[in-house]
């Protein structure tokens, strides 16, 4: 089915360690199939700089009760390798900017930054991987069939300045957008830009698209901005701690 209006973006605005975006991940899956959608990705950088977090025991405790809200909305699996190894491996460092930058590198690639993103999300919540570790990101781009070579190379011209100008960058979207946190998306179509309320998607892919399809095919922006909603991972900006993952 075609869209007889200008070019229409999914903005998403996420971080690779967030919970939520994880619980969103099917949504995005399912906008992904829809014919002349584009996902544009924000990596708005949750976990980077002073924001950098290690695993503690309080962290473990903390996610927990998030993970488990996350699995019974969504369905989303949680692999015990992530509970009993990961959430135990004690000083491994979660930082948010690696992963960005393997999301960059593959969708400068061959536009599949959001394959890479999930896959991401898979390692860290079902496999229980380090994803900000090298060794990890590149065995995830194998998986991904990426060329060893041209994806390290591009790894390595992305990271560091790239990938901070592109946090700052995703952060501007997130408050253009009124986004407090992530996930936040909205729907931009001929132009307008309207924020969309994740949380009474998820769980329920096939109404979610439907709901886009028919913005789509009418070419009209979502009428309701965003509403409040805690599921959502708290973006900690000048110091400030995320309020959850």
């Amino acid at each position: 089915m075609g869209i007889d209006t200008p070019t229409a973006i999914l903005h998403y605005v996420y971080d690779p360690l967030c919970g939520w975006c994880y619980a969103a991940a099917p949504l995005l899956r399912a906008a992904h199939e829809l014919p002349g959608l584009h996902i544009a990705l924000h990596g708005g950088g949750m976990m980077t700089g002073a924001n950098r977090r290690t695993i503690t025991p309080e962290w473990r405790e903390y996610v927990i009760p998030h993970d488990k809200r996350i699995a019974q909305l969504t369905g989303q699996p949680f692999g015990l390798h992530y509970f009993d190894h990961l959430l135990n491996d004690l000083g491994a460092v979660m930082d948010s900017a690696p992963p960005t930058t393997a999301v960059l590198a593959t969708e400068s690639l061959d536009g599949r930054g959001l394959d890479m993103l999930h896959r991401l999300q898979k390692a860290h919540y079902v496999e229980g991987r380090r994803i900000a570790e090298r060794a990890v990101i590149d065995s995830l781009a194998a998986d991904l069939h990426l060329p060893e070579d041209t994806f390290g190379a591009t790894f390595d011209a992305l990271a560091g300045d790239h990938t901070e100008a592109h946090i700052a960058q995703s952060r501007a979207w997130l408050h253009r957008l009124g986004g407090q946190g992530f996930p936040t998306l909205a729907l931009e179509i001929g132009g307008r830009i309207t924020a969309l309320d994740i949380g009474v998607w998820l769980g329920r892919e096939q109404p979610w698209a439907q709901h886009l399809q028919g913005h789509l095919t009418q070419g009209l922006p979502v009428a309701s901005p965003a509403a409040a909603t805690d599921a959502a991972c708290a973006l900690g900006i000048d110091g400030a701690k995320p309020l959850a993952c």
